[in-house]
């Protein structure tokens, strides 16, 4: 059986009966805490990041005035994993609810970090959500988080630069795009379509091309990184794009001169989740009324073009002191009124499909993007039958190192295939350390 960072060993008897005597202290029970008239009633701690939290939180106690929610806002997804992290490993100091990547889902479920929530009925809500999101949330078959958004892959472009560089129409293939790419870069020395891919957006276009790096089969974990016609596909168009110099390599995503570079115009567009509506305003206020966003690029004309970048989810900790409360607040945020808070306050890219399919959120205008009615494409996007995606149990690991291999390969120091190779035998060994089973190809 698999190692754990939290030091749980399922199929040691006096661990089980210890991870069960720990859930039966979380609360539980048929119902939520509630008062003497029947109204939800107690504290309850909760982590996340983001806009409309805040507000989310304020309308759960609104909605239930016997109930306080302890809101704590961490600076980001992974400040958010590595806090949860340590104070799982510490035995305490976890909230009741917490906020996390959809990628980090799986690492915590198979680590006891986390519960199943079709304890609760949350399957019975799949079909409400769109398939993407809700298929980053199930290990083994269950439900270990609840969607807040959903992340389809799009092509977030500046037309005014790309107008410039004489590309007049978003690029529709994955040639096309390259052809854009040798435009913009002859408007000048600091002009680029994009820079380097972080983690995120690797598998999200890897997997778009028919990639599938590595699939998970209860203990047993098969590792290509290089061997199949979807990651050739993917890595010999990368290869491309860093030989001739069309993607910035300095610039790390999320970074001052990232920032700079979009503000400016230098950088023309990001392969990236639907969520960057609402950060391109923040990173690029000097360019409102420049971007537009297009359906992502096409590996062959009229083929499937879905995929999935990022995303995040609400979970409740193996540490909650009321589990039954905790699923409440969870059940409001996701599927209930807290999911309309989430969207008008937060900007939140909805994955609940009553929201997402709605007339006014579908044809709602936006000034920053020209008033392109952009929610249009991305809900197109959101809607594709997606192919469901598979996260290694040790994502947190995976993340990680990843830039320790493929930076230098951006660099143009090694081969993008060499690295990918040397990255993939690196899971394997991690994955093999923590007691996996694993076939590297």
């Amino acid at each position: 059986m698999k190692k754990t960072s939290f030091g749980l060993k399922a199929i040691a008897a006096g661990t089980a009966m210890m991870a069960v005597l720990a859930m039966g202290a979380c609360g539980g029970g048929d119902k939520p805490t509630r008062s003497a008239d029947g109204e939800l009633s107690g504290e309850l701690s909760v982590w996340g990041w983001g806009n409309g939290m805040k507000e989310l939180a304020e309308a759960f106690e609104a909605a239930n005035p016997g109930v306080t929610v302890n809101y704590a806002a961490q600076s980001n997804a992974s400040d958010a994993a590595m806090k949860l992290t340590n104070a799982l490993t510490a035995g305490k100091g976890a909230p009741d609810v917490c906020m996390l990547e959809d990628a980090m889902v799986s690492q915590f479920a198979v680590q006891e970090g986390i519960i199943e929530l079709d304890q609760f009925g949350a399957q019975e809500y799949a079909d409400d959500f769109v398939a993407g999101p809700w298929g980053k949330l199930q290990v083994n078959g269950k439900a270990y988080g609840m969607p807040l958004d959903s992340a389809p892959e799009v092509l977030y472009y500046n037309k005014a630069v790309f107008d410039k560089a004489g590309v007049t129409e978003a690029p529709t293939t994955w040639d096309e795009y390259y052809e854009a790419a040798k435009k913009i870069r002859e408007l000048g020395e600091d002009y680029y379509i994009t820079n380097n891919a972080g983690f995120q957006p690797f598998t999200a276009q890897a997997w778009q091309a028919g990639g599938h790096m590595w699939t998970v089969d209860g203990e047993k974990l098969t590792i290509d990184m290089t061997k199949s016609e979807g990651m050739q596909r993917y890595i010999d168009f990368t290869q491309k794009l860093i030989d001739e110099d069309l993607i910035n390599v300095r610039i790390n995503a999320w970074s001052d001169d990232w920032n700079r570079s979009l503000n400016d115009g230098t950088l023309a567009s990001l392969t990236i989740g639907a969520w960057m509506a609402t950060n391109l305003k923040s990173s690029a206020p000097e360019q409102s009324g420049n971007w537009r966003v297009a359906p992502l690029p096409k590996w062959t004309d009229g083929g499937e073009n879905g995929s999935e970048d990022g995303g995040s989810s609400f979970t409740i900790t193996a540490q909650a002191k009321d589990t039954d409360l905790a699923w409440a607040f969870v059940e409001y945020a996701t599927h209930g009124d807290g999911a309309q808070v989430l969207t008008n306050e937060g900007g939140q890219f909805p994955s609940l499909k009553s929201i997402l399919n709605s007339d006014e959120f579908i044809n709602a205008d936006d000034e920053y993007f020209g008033d392109q009615k952009i929610n249009q494409v991305l809900v197109e996007a959101a809607n594709q039958d997606i192919t469901q995606f598979q996260y290694l149990p040790y994502t947190q690991y995976a993340t990680t190192i990843y830039p320790d291999f493929t930076g230098p390969a951006y660099m143009g120091e090694v081969r993008l295939e060499d690295a990918l190779q040397d990255y993939g035998e690196a899971l394997a060994e991690y994955g093999e350390q923590q007691g996996y089973t694993v076939t590297l190809k």
